[in-house]
């Protein structure tokens, strides 16, 4: 498989943020739209809105992440947009996130951050 452009090729949002499961609340509507604006003003195209409830530390375990991982290695994603790190593992289980960070990166799928202060160029996933 060649590794697709970033800024051509589909990405996956992935969204982390409610504590309870059912209707979305504030947390994942504004990580939603953040995500929606950070790939509309970079032009890329969202290919699939993934969420999971916050509070799972092993992303391995939650259905949304493992979705993504599916996506990334069947090719139909070169980047996964999350709204800040927490979202893949909290600072607690910080090498987790690592590891799912160089899993992704290994398929030649990026981990890009939505949120302002983590948005800016040189910002990568760690």
């Amino acid at each position: 498989m060649t590794p697709h452009d970033e800024n051509t090729s589909p990405v996956v949002l992935y969204v982390c943020a409610d504590r309870a499961p059912g209707a979305p609340g504030e947390a994942a509507q504004r990580a939603r739209t953040e995500g929606q604006e950070f790939a509309r003003e970079r032009g890329l195209t969202i290919a699939e809105v993934v969420t999971d409830t916050y509070g799972e530390p092993d992303p391995a375990r939650r259905r949304g992440w493992r979705r993504v991982r599916q996506l990334a290695q069947t090719g139909h994603v070169t980047a996964v947009l999350v709204r800040w790190p927490s979202a893949i593992a909290p600072e607690s289980a910080r090498e987790l996130r690592h590891r799912e960070a160089a899993w992704l990166r290994d398929r030649g799928v990026g981990v890009r951050y939505t949120w302002a202060p983590l948005s800016r160029p040189g910002v990568e996933a760690r």
